[in-house]
């Protein structure tokens, strides 16, 4: 998976934070990833397929590695992704507002360290510890589980993207008249998409990866084939598994590679 570098300067995480990685990207330059991901995808997928008809499928790996069983999968897969990208975006950006009030700058580092202690476990323990809460077994604990494991580069991002905007254009919108309320949505948030736009697509890259754990507590995708595959020792089918979750992260990135550029562009 190619999650975004960052370029002269990032936002990084808070000291202490198990992340320190920048995950902001200032230039206007399309990103080379941009055009080397898909291809390395569809690269690795033939290649991977082609060998995996030199070597044979046997009846049983043949009922899995499919493009019926597959296709299912991958729907289940792109779900889980969907719903627990959607649950991050929901919580983290109001959240990474709040805190990024100067009467909330206390709170500020305390709850970025905590997000990056959740981020720091291992997203196996979380997903497995969580399916003995009350949400029990299936699709919510995964969508949780995931959300947890990528809050931290949504909600950095938002309060560095903020954090970054000019303070002589937030002083002069209130000296026109604006009140802070105005200014937030007129001049900052405007102002710091571009940032955060670069933080749900690490969220996204995470969420593609960490799913396919999501078989454990019975939430399907593409981590089931992985699973069944191990477990009978077949080495070719879990690879073709495999190989199929990593040209998905990197087709999600460059998705999300584009859509950031777009609103790069846009933002100046």
């Amino acid at each position: 998976m190619s999650a975004p570098a960052a370029e002269e300067t990032g936002a990084a995480a808070p000291s202490g934070s198990p992340s320190a990685e920048p995950v902001v990207r200032r230039t206007r330059r399309l990103d080379r990833s941009l055009i080397v991901n898909p291809i390395i995808a569809v690269a690795g997928v033939v290649l991977v397929v082609l060998y995996a008809a030199s070597q044979g499928l046997d009846d049983v790996e043949a009922s899995v590695i499919n493009a019926g069983s597959l296709g299912q999968r991958l729907s289940e897969h792109l779900v889980l992704t969907g719903l627990s990208t959607l649950v991050v975006i929901i919580v983290a950006i109001p959240a990474g507002i709040a805190i990024s009030r100067p009467s909330a700058r206390r709170i500020q580092r305390p709850i970025l360290a905590f997000t990056g202690f959740m981020q720091a476990l291992p997203a196996f323990g979380v997903i497995v510890l969580l399916a003995f809460s009350p949400l029990g077994l299936g699709l919510p604990t995964a969508v949780v589980a995931l959300a947890l494991a990528a809050l931290l580069p949504v909600l950095t991002n938002t309060v560095v993207g903020l954090q970054q905007v000019d303070k002589a254009l937030i002083e002069a919108s209130r000296g026109i008249g604006m009140s802070a309320r105005q200014t937030l949505l007129r001049v900052e948030l405007p102002l710091a998409t571009p940032v955060m736009v670069a933080g749900v697509r690490v969220a996204l890259v995470l969420n593609v990866g960490t799913a396919a754990l999501a078989t454990y507590v019975g939430a399907g995708g593409l981590g089931e084939p992985i699973k069944g595959m191990l477990e009978l020792g077949r080495p070719t089918g879990t690879l073709v598994a495999a190989t199929i979750v990593a040209a998905l992260a990197l087709i999600v990135d460059w998705l999300a590679g584009l859509a950031e550029y777009a609103v790069r562009r846009n933002a100046g």
